[in-house]
């Protein structure tokens, strides 16, 4: 079942971080983003938070489970949903053990102009 866009708003809204938690759709799921780096899913209407330290000492009573078949556990954090300053800690925490987002790499096919000729 892919998930709802309305219930990614509310996620989003719920964690009050503003424009610095973003999303993108991925396969009819979501992957969330909190300053360009990866801190949640969003699948099957659930919110599966990436695992980390941060879960192990915020929020270490949270089930487990896969978002997708296939994948290894995750934490998730759907009940997290009704107390908003719980899922921004957990969020920011989690953001802050995240490794900086990769260098996006230049299209193919197109040749760059050395330093020298710009």
């Amino acid at each position: 079942m892919a998930t709802d866009k309305h219930f990614v708003d509310y996620v989003i809204e719920q964690a009050g971080l503003g424009s610095r938690l973003g999303c993108k759709k991925l396969f009819g799921e979501f992957a969330l983003y909190l300053d360009g780096k990866v801190v949640a899913f969003a699948c099957d209407n659930s919110l599966f938070i990436k695992p980390s330290r941060a879960v192990d000492t915020l929020a270490p009573q949270l089930p487990k489970g896969p978002p997708y078949p296939g994948a290894k556990d995750y934490p998730i954090a759907d009940e997290l949903l009704d107390d908003p300053e719980a899922l921004r800690r957990l969020i920011l925490e989690t953001a802050a053990l995240m490794p900086p987002p990769k260098a996006k790499k230049p299209p193919k096919g197109k040749a760059r102009k050395p330093a020298s000729e710009e």
